[in-house]
């Protein structure tokens, strides 16, 4: 499920006054308390800090690595348990209380699978088989290997002219009826990339495709990126990337037990009712596959940026290529395994701090997801250390290892459906890692946090440059801004920016549908690759070609395992709202001049079919359709969205100056029983902004101001429910959203309130 192949999650895009930070040589240590923190509470916590960084080690992370991918573990296999149950006593050897969580899903496994080239070209049958490399020990598991396919694909055997679609998304749609192409009756044949995969066949069925097919082009993550494996990290030609196709439009997990966890007596649906398969058949292919499937395509020359790295010319069809594609799958209930492990709270066991990262993988998964799965290991044996040497949490510290991730986010999904009524009264954050490599610090997650995640970071060193990995985030985006502003405000904004967390990973459960705040947290960019879902996915590959030195894997252990421990011993919960008000304005904003921009694209391309823009600028000898006028769409009230935003800023100003207050004088008013009532508040700060009924037609996806786009799986999109009633014209619905919205902000800034006086209370002012 994970998508990896993403840019540095730290962007600081707002200027607030903040002085510009000298070049670090090293990391600094900063002896003004931490933020929450009184003065000798605080002193306590970086030593113990400084303590639990100096515990990972490089060597048992290769070592646990070397055990967990060892054998292909996908769900229901055999060391996928196996493998669960020697995390389980890991835990338990580090001194975690630790059990397993069983639940029983829907997972389809292949039965049958046929993509056949019968007209347009030479007859050819797609192999769908990766071939083992002699250099790579564990690539020639081949009884192990689960065979090429997309989960949560439905049965068919269909065959229809083939059209070339690029990445499936909307807009390369909007190019095929410009120029009179349709995929009705037709089968799609479409390129990984710019999106989730489900996306691809979920956008072909709406536009009347009967199948699709998705494969790798060496333009996105092979040969043109370098030498492929085994001489380089790229994907060689036979290589495909599985995953799972599972609708997530409306929600998460198991397919038959919607918004309730998967345990032995749940009410399920039968399968024929299950809304989050596809509508219509998906295989994957490689690009050797591919390759004659696009020369037998007749028609127009795809536009250019619609080639891919193939030696052909890339057409768009239909036909004259016709393809059979036979789909058939074994659906049938298989047991998952998650690992909990606990930490108990000395002060405060009833609030919790949760950590995740998922042990299943589609083969071996040494990247995906055990570069991640490791580090978590390390970090909660660097806390048992801790432990053992007489530190005591404050709030209980709860580690999991999700299983069935790959499918659909099923293991963290089932278990925060079970625990649904606990979560929300109890947790306080959950800290989401996936799979890891060299470069730069990544951190995504809810805005409240933005400040205390930048702060961890200040405090963790890069082990390659030796700048804090904050530093090196930073300068890494000035060097990738492409204006003068964007620098100026990476500059002298005092905290980067978190990105929005979408639903590519475990976090999506806990904020999407629970409202706990979460982060993300990982390395990357600088090691690259298409072993992505294969079976080169393995022990041999990371070792040789990402962090075989594995020191940014202790690196992410460092930083999990710090923000674990500032989180779970605060006197105060280092939520911070100046920083969220200032992210939810530029998000208010963005979304305000996106309508705006549509109305003026619209009356521009009503004026240009007017003066005959596109008919005049057209080649007669290609067909194309002349676009049709629009009704201009009216000027939109967003007014209470901007009185709510005010109301906001106002209230985290109140609160950062009762923060201030209250820390006065060495923080001895943070030992107040005031202040324990004001941590209840911030615990459920984010709940407040979710609401009941989730978002239109989409129950599951419960949080107003962020969650995966319908046609972005990963991505996040700002303030949703506006955003993506604008994108489909629907002003109407545009307008109401932007006002419930606007209620759900005005409950934030009430709380925030509330929570300011209180802690004014405290500071005896």
């Amino acid at each position: 499920m994970t998508n990896r192949h993403r840019g540095a999650l730290f962007a600081g895009l707002l200027l607030t006054g903040a002085c510009l930070a000298p070049l670090e040589s090293h990391v600094t240590t900063d002896e003004a308390p931490l933020y929450g923190y009184s003065t000798d509470s605080s002193g306590v916590e970086r030593q113990w800090e400084e303590k639990f960084r100096a515990i990972p080690s490089p060597q048992n992370l290769r070592a646990y690595m070397e055990r967990l991918s060892a054998r292909p573990h996908n769900v229901g296999s055999p060391y996928d348990r196996d493998n669960a149950e020697w995390i389980l006593a890991k835990f338990k050897e580090f001194g975690l209380d630790a059990h397993l969580e069983t639940f029983s899903i829907l997972y389809p496994t292949p039965k049958e699978r046929l993509v056949e080239l019968v007209a347009g070209g030479p007859h050819f049958v797609a192999k769908m088989q990766e071939p083992p490399v002699l250099e790579d020990p564990t690539s020639n598991q081949s009884a192990e290997q689960i065979p090429t396919y997309n989960a949560y694909s439905i049965d068919g055997d269909v065959t229809g002219p083939l059209v070339y679609v690029n990445y499936g998304l909307p807009e390369d749609y909007a190019q095929l009826e410009r120029r009179g192409v349709s995929v009705k009756g037709a089968i799609i044949l479409a390129r990984y990339g710019r999106s989730w995969r489900g996306i691809k066949p979920q956008v072909g069925a709406e536009h009347g495709a009967i199948g699709c097919i998705i494969y790798s082009d060496p333009r996105d993550d092979g040969y043109a990126g370098g030498a492929v494996f085994p001489k380089g990290p790229w994907r060689p030609k036979d290589g495909v990337q599985r995953g799972s196709v599972q609708d997530s439009t409306v929600f998460m997990g198991d397919p038959l037990t919607p918004g309730v966890g998967a345990v032995a007596d749940a009410k399920r649906l039968p399968i024929s009712e299950a809304q989050s398969l596809t509508k219509i058949p998906v295989l994957p292919i490689s690009y050797a596959d591919a390759q004659p499937l696009l020369e037998a395509i007749g028609g127009p020359v795809a536009p250019r940026d619609w080639s891919g790295g193939l030696p052909i010319t890339y057409r768009i069809g239909p036909g004259p290529a016709k393809v059979h594609l036979k789909v058939f799958a074994n659906w049938g209930m298989k047991d998952i395994y998650d690992v909990i492990g606990k930490i108990p709270g000395s002060t405060n066991p009833d609030q919790w701090v949760i950590r995740g990262n998922h042990h299943d993988a589609w083969v071996n998964g040494a990247e995906d997801p055990v570069s991640g799965q490791v580090a978590l290991l390390e970090e909660a044996r660097g806390l048992g250390e801790l432990v053992k040497q007489g530190w005591k949490p404050r709030r209980t510290i709860i580690y999991c290892a999700w299983d069935a991730e790959e499918p659909g986010l099923i293991g963290s999904t089932e278990w925060v459906e079970t625990h649904i009524d606990d979560l929300r009264k109890h947790a306080v954050l959950y800290i989401n890692s996936d799979s890891n490599s060299r470069g730069f610090f990544e951190g995504e997650g809810s805005l409240s946090l933005e400040h205390f995640l930048n702060d961890v970071a200040r405090d963790i060193q890069d082990p390659e440059t030796k700048l804090s990995v904050w530093k090196r985030a930073q300068l890494h985006e000035i060097q990738q801004a492409e204006s003068v502003e964007a620098r100026r405000e990476l500059r002298e904004r005092q905290d980067l920016r978190l990105e929005m967390l979408g639903g590519g990973s475990d976090h999506a459960p806990f904020i999407n549908f629970a409202g706990v705040a979460s982060l993300g947290i990982g390395f990357g960019g600088e090691d690259h690759g298409g072993i992505y879902h294969s079976i080169y996915d393995d022990f041999y590959w990371y070792t040789h070609f990402s962090d075989y030195d594995f020191v940014y894997g202790r690196a992410l252990s460092q930083v999990g395992g710090t923000t674990m421990m500032r989180m779970a011993d605060a006197d105060l919960l280092p939520f911070q709202f100046a920083d969220f008000a200032d992210d939810v304005k530029m998000y208010v904003r963005e979304v305000e001049n996106f309508a705006s921009q549509q109305r003026d694209e619209i009356q521009e391309k009503n004026l240009k079919i007017q003066e005959g823009v596109y008919q005049a600028s057209q080649d007669p000898r290609e067909t194309w359709v002349t676009p049709t006028k629009e009704d201009v769409p009216p000027h939109l009230n967003f007014t209470p969205l901007d009185n709510a935003v005010e109301a906001l800023s106002r209230s985290s100003a109140e609160y950062q100056k009762a923060v201030d207050r209250v820390a006065a004088n060495g923080g001895s008013a943070l030992a107040s029983a005031s202040v324990g009532e004001v941590n209840e508040m911030l615990v459920q700060s984010e709940r407040k902004l979710t609401t009941p009924d989730g978002l239109p037609g989409r129950f599951w996806y419960k949080h107003q101001l962020y969650a995966p786009g319908k046609y972005t799986g990963y991505a996040a999109k700002a303030i949703p429910a506006v955003r993506e009633s604008l994108e489909e014209k629907k002003w109407k619905e545009a307008e109401e959203a932007a006002a419930r919205v606007a209620k759900v902000l005005e409950d934030e800034s009430a709380l925030i309130a509330a929570a300011a006086a209180r802690l004014s209370s405290a500071a005896g002012k």
